[in-house]
């Protein structure tokens, strides 16, 4: 048996669109019984992230991008939502809105902020739910592989 503990870092919930309040229940509640922040990450399905390009190939970007309020609409939404659930955001819990695909940008976030956990929601029932996994994958399946931090995905909640 190892001698370490549970790591102290955050839980990284993945709070989609149409997000269950089961999901999010669960995760806050593991997060206080543990003593951990909880981040409520969004990823954006509008957006979109440019990876690293190799040197030489960088195409001519704005550095000054204009400002578009339209896509804050979805984020600023959904954050409204899970206060509702939650309360306002604080020393418990934050929230945070992504680019990129699901998955990777999950597992970003989860490195980048030094991470406990990871929680998204399991499989949906459902031949719409089935459909979005055949298009996009599954987000769980792709955490799972990919991470080295444990992933725990809650049943019917994605």
């Amino acid at each position: 048996m190892s001698d370490e503990s549970w790591p102290d870092g955050p839980i990284v919930v993945g709070v989609a669109w149409d997000f269950s309040e089961r999901l999010v229940v669960a995760a806050a509640n593991l997060a206080a019984g543990l003593g951990l922040h909880l981040v409520c990450a969004f990823v954006d399905p509008a957006s979109y992230l440019t990876e690293w390009e190799p040197g030489g190939s960088r195409t001519a970007l704005s550095l000054d991008p204009a400002a578009n309020e339209e896509t804050d609409f979805p984020a600023g939404e959904l954050l409204l939502r899970v206060e509702a659930v939650l309360g306002s955001p604080g020393a418990e819990w934050s929230f945070r809105v992504l680019n990129g695909d699901v998955a990777p940008a999950l597992g970003r976030l989860a490195k980048s902020a030094g991470a406990s956990l990871i929680i998204v929601g399991g499989r949906r029932p459902g031949i719409l739910a089935a459909m979005d996994r055949f298009l996009e994958g599954s987000v769980s399946a792709v955490l799972v592989r990919s991470q080295g931090r444990p992933v725990l995905i809650v049943p019917g909640c994605a």
